[in-house]
């Protein structure tokens, strides 16, 4: 199925070529979690920290569907 994932802050890095916030088109097969898109991008686990599809937050066992927009955040610091 097809999906459109954006990474933002320092996420990009682990993409090549990527981007912070450019999306990204992908084919993964159905049934995949969240959890499985964040392995299959090779993102570490404990850099993920807020997970939005389609605008909402979601879990990382929230099964995907096809044309879902994935925005994926690392935790960020400020003051």
């Amino acid at each position: 199925m097809h999906i459109h994932v954006k990474l933002f802050a320092a996420l990009g890095r682990h993409i090549v070529g990527g981007m912070t916030g450019a999306p990204l088109s992908l084919e993964v097969p159905d049934e995949t979690t969240i959890a499985d898109l964040v392995r299959q991008l090779n993102l570490p686990r404990e850099e993920v920290k807020v997970i939005f599809v389609n605008g909402r937050t979601r879990p990382l066992d929230w099964p995907l569907q096809p044309e879902d927009e994935v925005g994926i955040f690392p935790p960020i610091g400020g003051g």
